[in-house]
């Protein structure tokens, strides 16, 4: 019964597209507390020349973030998502907030950028009663 219920919690907040937000003292700014995004995380890495700022993630989930490259549709979308994964991202502490799913023998992490018929697919999808994640996964990794 708590393994149901925290899988519909945690698919509730999947679906709403957010995430808590972490409320913790940031000993750095004089004890004074932050909420958001970045609260109680680590400091990362300096930001590169583009202005992203990088993400510290574990290694695992850096290699799946270069892996979920391979199902873009030219090699030339898939050079530039290994280059944006590289910029964006920095192997070191997991990284709880980052949205790592697996479904039918496929693990991506983070936002998937979807065609416009990867979209329609999941729209489909959902509709045929798939989950909203699952249908993003398969249709972005088979379609």
């Amino acid at each position: 019964m708590t393994k149901i219920v925290a899988v519909a919690l945690l698919a509730a907040m999947t679906v709403l597209g957010t995430v808590a937000a972490v409320s913790s003292v940031d000993t750095g700014a004089g004890g004074r507390t932050s909420t958001g995004q970045k609260a109680g995380i680590a400091p990362q890495a300096p930001a590169p020349r583009g202005g992203v700022e990088r993400q510290e993630v574990s290694r695992d989930q850096y290699d799946i973030l270069v892996g979920q490259c391979v199902y873009r549709k030219t090699s030339e979308a898939q050079r530039s998502c290994r280059a944006e994964v590289r910029e964006r991202f920095s192997v070191g502490a997991f990284n709880p907030y980052l949205d790592c799913r697996a479904y039918s023998g496929v693990r991506v992490c983070g936002v998937l950028e979807l065609t416009p018929a990867q979209r329609s697919c999941v729209q489909e999808s959902v509709d045929g009663g798939l989950t909203r994640r699952r249908a993003e996964v398969e249709c972005y990794a088979f379609r």
